[in-house]
C-alpha cells in the first residue's frame, strides 16, 4: 500500500504535470471505486487544477473549486501517460483501470487497482474534510511537534505498531514504514505505547521523522512507475523476512498482527526475544 512517502512523491509528480491544465474528460470504468456521486466526476470537466496535494495517505487534487480525492488502497495506482488512448474503455473482465482523467492538448492519468479484493477510492467534493477518512485524520507526522506527538502515543494503551497505523492518531503511517520506524528506534512492535518514557518517547519521535524525511528524500523527483519499486529497495526489515538485518546481521523474523504481518530484528528491537505468533499458536492447538 502506497504510504506517505509514496503519496507525497506522487502529489509532487501529479502537481508538476497537472496544475494549470483543464481537464477534458472523466472516464469512470470501475463504478465501484466512486464513492460519492453528487457532484458527478464529470463536473471536473472544463475546470482548471489549482494544485495536488497530500492528506495522509490520500492524494487531492484541487479542480476549480472542487477536490478529487483518491485513496489507493492496497493495490490501487496512477499511471501517468503522455499520450493516453482514444476511444471509451469497456468495463469488466480483467481489466485493472478504474478511472481515467483526459487532459486538454495531451496526456492524463489512469487510476488501476489489481486484484480481486477491491479498495480504491474516488471522491469528488467540495471540501476534502468531506470524504469521512480525510475527516479523521490525526495529525501529520512531518508536521506535529514532539509534545502533541508524546501526548498522543503516551496516552494510548495499545501496542505501538497498532498506535503507529492508526490513521487517527498519526495520519500516513501504514504497515511498512511502522515496522521501519520501529526498527529504527530499537522498540518491540509489541511494546505498550503508554509504557514509553520521556527518552523513548523522544526517541520514537526521532525515528518516525528521520525515517519518513529520508524515504520522501529517495522518492523525490521519480517517476510514478519508478516509486513502488524505489520503496521496496529503502525498506530494511519490512517485508524481508529471513534476509539479515542491515543493522547487526541477525535474522528478520515475521509475525502475524492485526490483518497483515510485521516484520523485525529480534537483536535490534527486542533483546533476543522471538516474539510470539498467534498464526503458529493456532496451528498447534
Amino acid at each position: 500500500m502506497p504510504e506517505l512517502p509514496e503519496v507525497e512523491a506522487l502529489s509532487a509528480f501529479l502537481g508538476e504535470r497537472l496544475t494549470g491544465r483543464v481537464i477534458a474528460e472523466v472516464q469512470p470504468v470501475a463504478i465501484s471505486a466512486l464513492k460519492t456521486y453528487e457532484p458527478p466526476v464529470t463536473a471536473l470537466v472544463g475546470r482548471v487544477v489549482g494544485g495536488v496535494g497530500r492528506r495522509g495517505k490520500f492524494l487531492d487534487v484541487e479542480v476549480g473549486g472542487l477536490h478529487l480525492v483518491v485513496h489507493l488502497a492496497r493495490a490501487g495506482w496512477l499511471r501517468w501517460r503522455d499520450v493516453l488512448p482514444v476511444g471509451a474503455v469497456k468495463p469488466g473482465g480483467r481489466n485493472p483501470l478504474a478511472l481515467r482523467v483526459r487532459l486538454e492538448g495531451e496526456g492524463g492519468f489512469d487510476l488501476t487497482e489489481a486484484g480481486t479484493k477491491k479498495g480504491l477510492a474516488v471522491y469528488v467534493v467540495g471540501d476534502p474534510g468531506e470524504v469521512p477518512g480525510v475527516a479523521r485524520l490525526g495529525p501529520d507526522p512531518l508536521e506535529v511537534g514532539f509534545e502533541e506527538f508524546a501526548a498522543l502515543v503516551r496516552g494510548d494503551r495499545r501496542r505501538l505498531k497498532g498506535v503507529l497505523r492508526d490513521q487517527s492518531v498519526l495520519a500516513g503511517v501504514g504497515n511498512a514504514y511502522s515496522d521501519e520506524v520501529l526498527h529504527a528506534a530499537l522498540m518491540s512492535p509489541y511494546k505498550l505505547a503508554s509504557s514509553l518514557t520521556e527518552e523513548e518517547a523522544a526517541r520514537l519521535y526521532e525515528a518516525l521523522g528521520g525515517t519518513l524525511r529520508e524515504a520522501v528524500e529517495r522518492s523525490r523527483g521519480l517517476a510514478a512507475g519508478e516509486l513502488k519499486a524505489e520503496k521496496k529497495l529503502g525498506l530494511r526489515v519490512h517485508g524481508r523476512t529471513g534476509q539479515p538485518c542491515p543493522v547487526c546481521g541477525d535474522t528478520v523474523r515475521e509475525v502475524s498482527f492485526a490483518d497483515s504481518s510485521l516484520q523485525y530484528c529480534p537483536t535490534c528491537q527486542t533483546g533476543g526475544k522471538l516474539l510470539a505468533d498467534r498464526r503458529l499458536s493456532r496451528l498447534l492447538k
